[in-house]
């Protein structure tokens, strides 16, 4: 009698790389590739995120760089300059953040004062209220969802470790193609 040979069992599939531009995706770009995909969904959904939580606390018609704005503009209670507010935001052109502030002013949650030659940014009452309603927004719809023993806040920590140094990467490549 003749022993029972085991079937071969085909190796595991490995799951397909998740990209937006498969001609990108080779070699070793093909993890940087899956990076790029995942940063652009996770951007384009946290910008959704940001601008309905705000719709949620009160304001309605925001755009994703008017919320990171009146945030930072409120951050730490300080007065802050446009060109401090775009350094911190990482936005070269400063017109798109100059508008945003324009909007903010006129919808009454930023105040600007002068100072010389500068131009300082502040929340006013109603913007500070404002904020603090998307907290609660934010508190109840997405921190809510984290996991309560804290596993994910350290993951979290890792994440936005890696993020920036991914940014450093991506600055000093572009300072690298703008040489070319």
């Amino acid at each position: 009698m003749k022993p029972r040979s085991t079937p071969k069992r085909a190796p595991p599939l490995s799951p397909p790389r998740i990209v937006s531009s498969a001609h990108l995706a080779v070699g070793r770009g093909a993890e940087v590739s899956e990076f790029e995909y995942g940063m652009i969904i996770c951007g384009h959904a946290f910008h959704r995120w940001i601008v309905r939580c705000m719709a949620a606390a009160g304001m309605k018609d925001l755009t994703p760089i008017d919320v990171l704005a009146l945030h930072h503009v409120n951050h730490r209670a300080r007065n802050k300059k446009l060109a401090d507010i775009c350094f911190v935001l990482n936005v070269e052109d400063t017109h798109v953040v100059s508008y945003s502030l324009k909007k903010l002013v006129a919808a009454g949650l930023v105040k600007n004062e002068r100072h010389g030659k500068e131009v300082l940014f502040s929340t006013t009452a109603r913007g500070q209220a404002l904020i603090e309603r998307y907290r609660e927004v934010r508190e109840a719809c997405l921190v809510a969802s984290l996991n309560p023993d804290g596993s994910d806040n350290e993951k979290l920590a890792d994440v936005a470790s890696f993020l920036r140094f991914m940014s450093g990467m991506y600055d000093q490549a572009s300072r690298a193609a703008s040489s070319l």
